[in-house]
């Protein structure tokens, strides 16, 4: 879901603080440790592919994905002064702790997991799913903060999320506005209209 508060970002960005002021200005972001997303990312990638592999890492993979977003929450707090990670913070801290009080995984509900490739939920059903999410049950803890939340056609993209990450998706958005659009000067036109 991060993709999509990025990619929209982009799109509104462009358009409100024009293609070549723009990306000018996207080029000029700087994130304090922004380095280590990226790693973090290939760390949750290794972690999927390991899982179906290695018992061991399936076992302890909740351990694994809760270090990973502690990780992840301590850079967030190092930006916190920028316009928006705020939001970001709180979004992944509430993904964080539903995660944390289940186990290292992310309960997803069966009801929103119907817009969803059957496949999937066939196996968030049968428990084989070895990745960070488990289908949600009576003994979930904070389940109104899991993936509750199913979008489906009109929305681009087919998936389930929870309120962590719109909240997260916001200060995505609001970020990338702050970063593309600052500073930009308006044109001799406005600033006639702006004096009338």
């Amino acid at each position: 879901m991060v993709y999509d508060g990025i990619v929209l970002g982009l799109i509104v960005g462009l358009i409100r603080g024009g293609f070549r002021y723009g990306l000018g200005q996207f080029g000029k972001l700087r994130i304090i440790g922004g380095l280590w997303f990226p790693v973090l990312l290939l760390i949750q990638f290794a972690l999927f592919a390991l899982t179906e592999r290695l018992p061991a890492i399936a076992s302890a993979s909740g351990f694994f994905f809760i270090a990973v977003y502690v990780a992840g929450l301590y850079i967030l707090w190092l930006n916190r002064k920028n316009q928006g990670f705020p939001l970001i913070f709180a979004g992944v801290f509430l993904n964080f702790l539903v995660m944390a009080v289940n186990g290292g995984k992310m309960p997803v509900s069966l009801e929103a997991a119907s817009v969803l490739d059957p496949y999937y939920v066939d196996m968030l059903r049968s428990g084989t799913v070895a990745t960070k999410h488990y289908l949600m049950d009576s003994a979930s803890r904070l389940a109104f903060l899991g993936d509750i939340i199913p979008l489906s056609s009109p929305y681009p993209r087919t998936q389930v999320i929870s309120i962590g990450d719109i909240v997260m998706n916001v200060g995505i958005f609001l970020y990338i506005q702050q970063i593309m659009v600052q500073g930009k000067k308006t044109s001799p036109a406005q600033e006639i209209t702006a004096r009338q």
